[in-house]
């Protein structure tokens, strides 16, 4: 488990990114999974969850996850939701809900709106990226009364820019929507590689949230650690557990 530095002061706050350790699943889940979406054992999914939710500080059933499609949507959570939502985004500012984001290499990201009282969690691969998920939280944010100047946010471990080998055809899908993007690329014997994280703290920029974290730990090189779909693939594994990631007021 890993709590980001910046989130320390926020005394009213409880967040983890889970790792794959500590949980119940075996195999290629082991052990931590808890992805509802995998084709892991229900029974082990659901005592993942409860250990999830104990160390969060909620019950298991006010912890919140979404149907993630890689989409720009985002919620705002006032209760707990009677169906699972589908999109990739919630805030809320409601004691005892914590709400959650499974990754396998996209970018779980968390956010603190500290006068307001609001927390936010992203789920950012690629295309959710690319597609504006982050302005789209945090205009929903401003929306409900907060301001830019007192957000910060920590992006979670995900794959990093070594292992994350694109093609020429996503290289160009990023440098014509913006040529400022091709500095989130690295040509390197023939290769070329993406940041993610730069790319998603670059939107937190250009939308006004200055303060950042990056928790520099990769998924796709830290095998024993971490839950990673591209590791999997290479491994032909026909299924990968998911990291989560959560947030919560107390």
């Amino acid at each position: 488990m890993i709590k980001s530095k910046i989130f320390r002061d926020q005394k009213s706050i409880s967040h983890y990114f889970f790792n794959r350790l500590g949980g119940t699943s075996k195999g290629i889940y082991k052990s931590l999974n808890c992805g509802k979406g995998s084709k892991d054992k229900i029974a082990n999914i659901s005592k993942n969850l409860k250990i999830v939710s104990k160390k969060i500080g909620c019950t298991s059933g006010n912890l919140v996850s979404l149907n993630q499609i890689h989409s720009n949507k985002v919620y705002k959570i006032s209760g707990i939701p009677k169906k699972r939502l589908t999109g990739d985004a919630m805030i809320t500012n409601k004691q005892n809900i914590a709400i959650s984001i499974l990754t396998a290499d996209c970018a779980p990201i968390l956010i603190i709106e500290k006068k307001q009282k609001f927390v936010g969690a992203i789920h950012a691969g690629w295309k959710g990226a690319f597609k504006g998920i982050v302005k789209k939280t945090i205009q929903l944010l401003k929306k409900n009364g907060c301001s830019e100047k007192d957000m910060i946010a920590c992006i979670g471990p995900c794959i990093k820019k070594n292992s994350y080998e694109v093609k020429n055809d996503f290289f160009k899908l990023f440098k014509d929507k913006n040529k400022k993007n091709v500095n989130f690329f690295t040509f390197k014997k023939k290769k070329i590689y993406f940041d993610l994280s730069e790319y998603i703290k670059s939107q937190f920029y250009e939308n006004g949230v200055k303060k950042i974290d990056i928790i520099r730990k990769d998924t796709y090189a830290l095998e024993n650690n971490f839950f990673s779909s591209r590791r999997s693939k290479k491994n032909k594994h026909n299924d990968y557990g998911r990291n989560i990631s959560a947030i919560m007021i107390k």
